[in-house]
């Protein structure tokens, strides 16, 4: 599975990078810092699962972040789209925008692990 992670914390990136590593059949395609190099990537790499930080800049508002969802399905409509986010009302937004998954911050790891697992099928 080529996964594409988007967050500008480096210190996140480095965190769920490390996750990602242990699990099997999990390939870290690109690491993004913002919206325009998050859809600049997804032309280039194709991913299978988008990870998406929705305190991105650039997803500072409901139409902002269903353009950005809507432009990465357009690059690739079987796209996955996990959002993950410490604020509690993202949930609502991100699966409104279009997201297929959602994990909170504040849960544990193992959460982001089956969303994945999900992705695969």
């Amino acid at each position: 599975m080529r996964v594409l992670l988007a967050d500008d914390q480096p210190t996140l990136r480095s965190a769920v990078r490390l996750l990602l590593e242990q699990e099997p059949g999990v390939d870290i395609v690109a690491e993004v810092a913002d919206t325009q190099s998050l859809l600049a990537k997804m032309a280039d790499v194709h991913p299978d699962v988008v990870l998406l930080d929705w305190e991105l800049p650039g997803l500072n508002n409901t139409s902002a972040a269903r353009t950005v969802v809507n432009a990465l399905y357009a690059t690739n409509p079987t796209v996955y789209i996990i959002v993950f986010s410490g604020r509690p009302e993202a949930i609502r937004h991100a699966l409104a925008a279009g997201a297929s998954s959602f994990v909170s911050k504040a849960d544990p790891p193992e959460h982001l692990l089956a969303a994945l697992r999900h992705a695969k099928g």
